[in-house]
């Protein structure tokens, strides 16, 4: 197990992408903080699952392996305690993963300061005040650490009635860049894995259509939608020792879909 002994923060893990992070780091031996906003009955399942794939049960004595804690995260003091309170849990923190994020289908024209404050307030400010606190603990105890950010295709990729989103993933690239420098001194890693269409609850108006669907699955080489499972495969790399010089990058999980997209 190449986390033994590691415990990962993964914020918006009450399902999706962020549940399978956090299935799967436990599977390698981390003990996890299991962060959501809003849905606790998600977070316990997560939870659940952590404990039951941990391994770590001996002779009927096991060790706390997961904890949730609610936060959201486009509240800076929500954050920062969301750092403190897992340290306090835990003792420590070794891996952060930045997960939580929206979404906000509307023309440019149509958005509202409300609703592009709140994008950008999780997508964006919510991520960076987290790694600071996170950095900060890392700072104090003199130890290396992890930091990886579920972007999206759309750091890159142009995606109409979502500029706010687009706007938000293209500034988590820049902060992964700069972060990934300033921070390299320090033992600490900065990367960014970008999934494009992955079969989540955030996409069930596209799963539930299958006119949309069809044309995405065109634009996908592969011929499929991406499962959590198969972005939760390359964090655990990034989070794993395997990874120690890898940082400053964006890794595409989109099934060759940035390269081929073509809007209908």
């Amino acid at each position: 197990m190449k986390l033994e002994n590691k415990v990962a923060l993964v914020t918006g893990s009450s399902q999706g992408i962020g549940q399978a992070i956090a299935i799967r780091l436990a599977y390698e031996g981390a003990s996890v903080v299991i962060n959501y906003r809003s849905h606790p009955e998600g977070a316990e399942e997560t939870l659940k699952k952590v404990q039951e794939l941990s391994g770590k049960c001996y002779l009927a004595q096991c060790p706390k392996v997961g904890a949730t804690i609610q936060a959201d995260l486009s509240s800076v003091s929500e954050a920062q305690e969301l750092v403190r309170e897992s340290i306090e849990q835990f003792g420590k923190l070794d891996i952060l993963v930045n997960n939580a994020g929206i979404e906000k289908n509307e023309d440019f024209l149509d958005v509202s300061e409300a609703d592009y404050d709140k994008v950008l307030d999780v997508n964006l400010k919510g991520v960076f005040f987290t790694i600071q606190a996170f950095v900060k603990h890392l700072k104090e105890t003199n130890r290396p650490g992890k930091v990886i950010n579920i972007s999206s295709v759309h750091e890159e990729l142009p995606f109409p009635h979502f500029t706010s989103y687009c706007a938000s993933k293209g500034g988590l690239r820049m902060m992964m860049r700069n972060l990934a420098i300033k921070l390299a001194p320090l033992g600490i890693t900065v990367n960014n894995v970008a999934p494009g269409a992955i079969a989540t609850p955030i996409n069930k108006d596209l799963l539930n259509d299958q006119e949309k669907l069809s044309a995405v699955l065109k634009n996908i080489p592969l011929g499929r939608l991406g499962k959590p499972e198969d972005v939760a495969g390359l964090v655990a790399f990034l989070a794993s020792p395997d990874a120690d010089y890898v940082t400053g990058s964006t890794y595409y999980v989109d099934g060759g879909l940035l390269w081929n997209y073509q809007e209908q």
